[in-house]
């Protein structure tokens, strides 16, 4: 059975009258002029990134000047796509490395922000070490090889908190994994570290630090726990 469903027509207020009054003068069908939907805004890219940014990072802004210089790199070794934007193909990784609460989250994702309001064609995917492993770990009705390849491949790649999680044997073959094939592969990498730049071996093993120490450029942020002590109001 098909049902028809009508508008009951409702009694319209004068200052509706009169606007239907004005565009009908004008020659313009009033319930044409109130139905149309105005033009759509394109969604900038920037945008998109920021709905799958994590809230407190969605204002980020990478200010650090080796942070912004390397955004500088990777947008300058883009390579033009078929709109003329430059996208990312190779290029440096950065290590971001400091205490806990300096910021080391906020210039990443801020580095991020930064190339994407540039005009960078970017697709990139961000995970901490703890959320890799798990998402990682074998189950059953998971491919997890298919993800982690997903995630070497992945054009640019925000790994936070490396260094973090329990590591076991395990992790550290899948860390080596990943951090191999971006490392051969030249793709940017961003990597941040509670760990002091000399106990990244001990804690990651020889052949990751190894790799590690070739293929970024180095940032050292200082500085007080900024979740502990916020500035006075």
């Amino acid at each position: 059975m098909t049902t028809t469903l009508t508008h009951t027509p409702h009694r319209l207020g004068p200052l509706a009258e009169r606007l239907g009054a004005i565009l009908t003068a004008r020659g313009i069908d009033p319930d044409a002029a109130t139905t149309q939907e105005p033009p759509s805004e394109p969604v900038t890219a920037l945008e998109l990134a920021d709905a799958r940014i994590p809230a407190r990072y969605r204002s980020a802004l990478a200010d650090h000047l080796q942070v912004t210089a390397w955004t500088e790199a990777i947008a300058a070794a883009g390579r033009p796509g078929p709109s003329g934007a430059p996208g990312i193909a190779e290029g440096p990784s950065l290590l971001i490395a400091g205490p806990t609460g300096t910021g080391k989250t906020h210039q990443a994702y801020g580095a991020i922000r930064t190339l994407l309001a540039a005009g960078v064609r970017l697709r990139w995917e961000a995970v901490t070490a703890a959320d890799l492993y798990a998402r990682l770990r074998p189950r059953s009705g998971h491919d997890a090889e298919r993800d982690l390849q997903a995630l070497a491949r992945c054009p640019l790649l925000l790994l936070d908190d490396l260094g973090a999680a329990k590591t076991s044997e395990w992790t550290e073959e899948l860390t080596y994994r990943l951090i191999n094939h971006r490392y051969e592969h030249l793709r940017p990498t961003l990597i941040t570290t509670n760990l002091p730049t000399a106990d990244l071996r001990t804690a990651l093993g020889d052949r990751i630090a190894s790799r590690l120490a070739e293929m970024t450029q180095r940032v050292i942020l200082t500085g007080p726990d900024r979740r502990r002590h916020r500035p006075q109001t």
